[in-house]
């Protein structure tokens, strides 16, 4: 039986297994696929793909997508193909960005690209009959009840069944981290979350063997979930670029970017040489063979409207190399008499893109940001997330206030643990000089600490990278999933993959960065002009 209700730690303080440990724990017990259905979201589905092609397990690419009404009623989607995975993006983006979203009502709607797995009778005798879908009978004893119900009901309507164990923890032991977890994110202790806001300890990783003799005991009833994987097939072409186009009115991107090139090249060497001269045009062989012209268009563009707004920007990284981005103005530095190597910002045998970073006064950048919005179109762009991870004092804190151990207490010892790893918790007074007084050999720190080391890595929550930018040649939701940022109050929209997953994905990120100290640099010349 392939697993397709299937949750790693990114169902955000409710999962708890690593994608990682997922798959390696399926190609232990040797299954051909797996599936990944993270709650409300593809945080890690990126990852997911790359990791599993490259054990060689077939990934099955979904999500399960909760009520907003009730969030214990769900629907599993499944991507059959590449329209599906688009398919599966906008639905988890209507989740997230809009308040009048309805499962019963999305589950009316004809979904051609998508399989579709439900427990909850009232959503299965409402769900449009032209979809692909199936009756989740879930194989535990704490849901006999609801198992009969269910086997009843198809039975009369003619609904195929597949038999399902959710996985939620890797091992039959590890509930108690799933109990930490959810006590974490209800702000409950472990001894008083409620029952409702856990899973049912049978939801860990079973071994095909634990299963077949589960499913045995309803003979032929059960549609095998081998064929449902067969006919899942998303491939993603990860690596490779998809970049948007700059718009123009010249005949092509080239043409216009050869013009501009050299226009600066005039004005920066009125006398070139032959050296100054063969670099440039290295450089745009290079640049035009990786097909990165619309990039540097983009980047230029934007450069371009901060001046005519007077805004104040400086261009660095890497990108000072570069003698194209030099007259582009995307830096100030002439990278030949200072002995700047193109290849160290690009070069053919690299596999990542550019990385032109742009710092704008903090005054003066969600300006910047707001101009590409328009230019764009909000459709086509958005913010890159972050995910924020538990590190040693986060998960130190989080899990004795879990222990109900008081704020006090837990100051006394977390004042005095470094930024590091939580992995290195139980070691951390043989590891840092700081931490030498710290005692976790007795109960309850030592407990606290062997637990909260365990949720190392874990993610918490989304928040917006420092300045990211994504910029998609269609609309975004083709790639990926979006949602608002943690404080929606600012109405700013990310993405759900962070900067790895999106440069996996083949979308370009535009750094377009805050620094402070440019609007007080601004702030200085407007009062020295206003003195003279």
């Amino acid at each position: 039986m392939i697993p397709l209700n299937v949750h790693s730690y990114y169902s955000f303080l409710t999962g708890t297994i690593s994608v990682e440990e997922l798959l390696l724990k399926a190609k232990k017990f040797n299954l051909k696929s797996l599936a990944l259905t993270d709650i409300n979201g593809m945080y890690g589905l990126i990852q997911f793909y790359n990791k599993a092609k490259e054990l060689s397990i077939k990934p099955v690419l979904g999500t399960l997508l909760t009520d907003k009404d009730s969030k214990d009623r769900y629907a599993i989607f499944l991507a059959k193909n590449n329209n599906g995975y688009k398919d599966l993006c906008k639905l988890i983006t209507s989740r997230k960005l809009d308040e009048n979203f309805c499962l019963r009502n999305t589950l009316k709607e004809f979904h051609p690209d998508l399989i579709i797995i439900t427990p909850d009778i009232d959503l299965l005798n409402s769900i449009n009959p032209k979809n692909h879908f199936f009756g989740e009978l879930i194989l535990s004893k704490k849901y006999a009840t609801e198992a009969k119900s269910l086997i009843n009901f198809a039975g009369q309507k003619g609904i195929k069944l597949i038999g399902s164990n959710p996985i939620y923890f890797l091992r039959k032991d590890d509930y108690i981290i799933h109990k930490l977890v959810r006590a974490i994110d209800k702000n409950s202790t472990i001894e008083n979350i409620e029952e409702h806001r856990l899973v049912d300890k049978e939801f860990y990783f079973k071994s095909p063997n634990e299963l077949k003799s589960i499913c045995n005991s309803y003979g032929d009833l059960l549609y095998s979930t081998e064929n449902i994987a067969d006919q899942c097939n998303v491939e993603l072409n990860t690596g490779k670029f998809n970049l948007p186009t700059y718009p123009s009115a010249y005949p092509d991107s080239f043409t216009f970017f050869h013009k501009i090139v050299y226009e600066g090249f005039e004005k920066k060497y009125p006398n070139p040489t032959t050296i100054q001269k063969d670099r440039l045009q290295y450089e745009i062989d290079v640049i035009t063979s990786l097909n990165f012209v619309d990039y540097f268009l983009i980047v230029w563009d934007i450069v371009q409207e901060a001046k005519r707004r007077g805004i104040l920007y400086i261009g660095r990284g890497s990108a000072a190399n570069s003698m194209v981005a030099y007259c582009l103005e995307l830096t100030q530095i002439e990278p030949l008499s200072n002995n700047l190597f193109f290849e160290r910002f690009l070069n053919r045998a690299r596999s990542n893109p550019p990385d032109v970073d742009i710092d704008f006064s903090w005054k003066e950048r969600d300006e910047m940001i707001k101009y590409v919005f328009e230019k764009y179109g909000y459709e086509n762009v958005a913010m890159i997330s972050t995910h924020v991870t538990f590190r040693a004092r986060s998960a130190f804190r989080e899990t004795a206030k879990a222990f109900g151990i008081s704020d006090k207490e837990i100051s006394n010892f977390s004042r005095r643990i470094p930024w590091t790893s939580a992995k290195n918790l139980p070691n951390l007074p043989s590891m840092f000089p700081e931490s030498k007084s710290l005692d976790f050999t007795k109960d309850p720190w030592k407990t606290i600490v062997n637990l909260a080391s365990r949720i190392a890595n874990f993610p918490r929550h989304l928040s917006i990278h420092p300045g990211g930018i994504v910029i998609t040649p269609t609309r975004i939701t083709d790639y990926c999933a979006l949602e608002y940022a943690k404080n929606k109050g600012l109405g700013l929209i990310i993405t759900q993959p962070d900067m790895y997953a999106i440069e996996d994905l083949g979308l370009i990120k535009i750094d377009l960065l805050s620094q402070r100290s440019l609007g007080v640099l601004r702030d200085s010349i407007k009062s020295i002009r206003k003195k003279n």
